[in-house]
């Protein structure tokens, strides 16, 4: 092998390593990515303000020494690594490494509950430990103190901290010596093409919205499902640059890194608080983030304009409206919506021919919209080809924003059970309001409650198999049973239907339905997203189970709140905490509220809002919500179990 690598000033040249014809480990894909774009700029980050960037061949000149110091260190094959940290550059070489040890990778967000970490760490039977500052490893003394089964501890950003018989290091430690010999690259590549692809690579315990957190094991044949099967669905090559916030334990933002890795792409670190700057500064081509951050995005742009005065603000709505309706009516006449059951020919032809008359009406308005609209796609770059969401489902109002301004949504569908792509309305798809068929080498079916399949059109419950589906639950025989069915689908817990060209369309969450005492079953999912689309709603959770009617737990956006009491009541002057308990705006909210949930909107009587309450402090990340933003349902129920009975009592 080492006749084959050629060494320059005592650096490899990277175009000669030794690669795989067919990649079916993560760290084979590594390989043949360094070897294909050598010289392509991998990752863009900043420290302290400055920006650094690292080209593929500098990625795997720190994966291979972070790997080799590891393994002085004693970690090995199937040794359980916790890693807690958020996304920043060292994480991707630190999963990197551990990928070529044949590790396990264990990771979780910094902003994780020492409680947590404890039950996780033991759980898991992780051996070592790293973190991803001496901030962090304070913040957990107590316990990593007492834990005696952590071997070795690890500190990603700390100068030098291991003293004699000290078990603490730092990468600053570990890296002190950066010098390497062709020895150290056949070692390299030795152990890490010795894994297998039904070789587990990381635990991955879900977020917790409904109760204690499960260990999800992944495989490199689970992770390499996706990696070989989502590139086609948006079509990306090397020249594409990904924007990513998200934290880098999550799998979703986990695989889109794997998938820009594989593919030569180049992978910009940003921030939520940077978002917005690096969208305009660095141009990206693909975004991949979740509901919560579209919702803040589109609450920024309209908050901007709602500041220029009343009229730009009535001149971009009608704009927003012109461009949304056109391209529905497009969508009617061409075939691209949604379709349960085939239609009548000649009532077709006559929803055909009123689309088209639409189309022509608009025709002029919506090409001056196009142009006037190309302002709000200068703010996310210019030149963003794909919005990916991913991590929860998209509202309505969301996808219809967007797809108005110009940039084209892939609205993903996926579990961490299942790496996590599952479906998703790629370039391939046309079908607007779906998230597409199964991606490649996936069976979805749907079922009723006592497991038989439902026909087309209707909803059921959403199972899946597959290459990508977990192979079970850390340690928890009773999780694996209740989640796959006796011929092997994963039970996801999801609802959809079918469109007669073979999309889904997702419907809600089982396990999230509310019971009302009347007996009425009530998808809170879809109430939440329509009446989020007031400005001054930050949050929105539906509560109501066995109660007789529905009630709202509202977060309030108290700028945008003053704004609306002011519209509506311009008598009316009060500082913001008066207005989250004044009756008549309430009720004056309530109604409009409700306004959204007609019968017309698809909506059902019993699905209105008997009461609402606005609640005195925000969601916080870690306790009310998950590390990707989606609200703990059962969380936020127990905490305003005394709210909830006095407001529908």
């Amino acid at each position: 092998m080492g006749s084959e690598i050629m060494f320059g000033e005592g650096r490899l040249d990277a175009k000669l390593l030794p690669v795989r014809e067919i990649q079916k480990t993560l760290f084979e894909m590594f390989i043949a990515s360094v070897a294909h774009h050598s010289d392509n700029i991998a990752y863009i980050y900043k420290v302290n303000g400055e920006e650094l960037r690292v080209t593929y061949s500098k990625l795997f000149e720190d994966v291979l020494l972070l790997s080799r110091a590891f393994k002085r260190r004693g970690l090995g094959r199937g040794d359980k690594v916790m890693l807690l940290s958020d996304n920043r550059y060292s994480w991707i070489v630190t999963d990197l490494a551990l990928l070529s040890l044949g590790a396990v990778n264990v990771p979780r967000g910094s902003d994780t509950p020492t409680q947590e970490l404890e039950f996780i760490v033991e759980h898991s039977e992780s051996v070592h430990l790293i973190v991803e500052s001496s901030k962090l490893l304070d913040l957990h003394a107590d316990y990593i103190k007492r834990c005696r089964q952590i071997k070795d501890i690890f500190i990603m950003v700390a100068g030098e901290v291991h003293t004699l018989f000290g078990r603490t290091y730092s990468y600053q430690d570990l890296l002190a010596n950066r010098q390497y010999s062709e020895k150290d690259v056949n070692n390299f590549l030795e152990e890490g093409y010795s894994s297998t692809e039904d070789d587990f690579v990381t635990i991955i315990y879900t977020s917790g919205t409904t109760g204690v957190p499960k260990g999800v094991q992944l495989s490199n044949k689970n992770i390499m499902h996706n990696v070989d099967c989502l590139p086609g669905i948006i079509r990306l090559t090397e020249e594409d640059l990904w924007l990513s916030i998200l934290p880098s334990w999550h799998i979703f933002e986990r695989t889109a890194e794997y998938v820009a890795l594989a593919a030569g792409t180049t992978l910009v670190y940003s921030t939520v608080r940077t978002l917005v700057q690096d969208l305009e500064r660095y141009k990206p081509t693909l975004l991949a983030t979740v509901p919560r951050v579209w919702e803040s995005l589109y609450s920024k742009v309209d908050s901007g304009v709602r500041k220029k005065g009343a009229m730009a603000y009535r001149i971009f709505t009608s704009l927003i409206w012109c461009s949304s309706t056109y391209r529905r009516n497009r969508r009617e006449f061409l075939d691209r919506l949604p379709v349960f059951a085939k239609p009548n020919s000649l009532v077709r032809f006559g929803q055909k021919g009123v689309a088209l008359v639409k189309m022509l009406f608009l025709y002029l308005p919506y090409l001056f919209a196009e142009k006037k609209l190309n302002v709000v796609r200068q703010r996310f770059g210019g030149r963003l080809r794909l919005a990916i969401s991913g991590g929860g489902s998209l509202a309505d109002y969301l996808e219809e924003w967007v797809d108005a301004v110009g940039i084209r949504i892939v609205n993903a569908y996926g579990m961490t059970e299942c790496s996590p792509a599952i479906a998703g309305r790629g370039l391939d798809c046309r079908v607007y309001g779906t998230v597409g068929a199964g991606v490649t080498n996936t069976r979805i079916r749907l079922v009723d409650d006592d497991g038989l399949e439902v026909s087309q059109g209707k909803e059921g419950l959403i199972e899946v198999v597959g290459d990508q589906v977990m192979g079970g639950y850390y340690k928890n025989d009773v999780g694996n049973i209740e989640s796959f069915t006796d011929d092997g689908f994963f039970r996801t817990g999801d609802l959809g239907r079918r469109t007669i060209s073979g999309d889904l369309v997702l419907t809600g969450r089982a396990k999230d339905i509310i019971v009302l005492s009347s007996g009425e079953n009530i998808d809170p999912s879809r109430i939440e997203s329509a009446i989020s689309v007031f400005p001054f709603v930050q949050d929105a959770i539906l509560v109501g189970q066995d109660k007789k009617g529905l009630g709202a737990l509202l977060v309030a956006d108290r700028e945008e709140l003053l704004k609306y009491a002011d519209s509506r009541f311009s008598h009316l002057r009060k500082a913001s905490q008066e207005l989250l308990k004044d009756n008549k705006v309430l009720e004056l909210i309530r109604k409009e509220m409700n306004d959204k949930l007609r019968p017309k909107q698809g909506f059902k009587s019993y699905e209105k809002l008997h009461k609402i309450t606005f609640l005195e402090k925000e969601f916080k990340l870690g306790e009310e919500l998950t590390n990707t933003l989606k609200k703990k349902r059962h969380v936020i129920e127990k905490k305003y179990h005394k709210v909830i009975n006095d407001l529908l009592h």
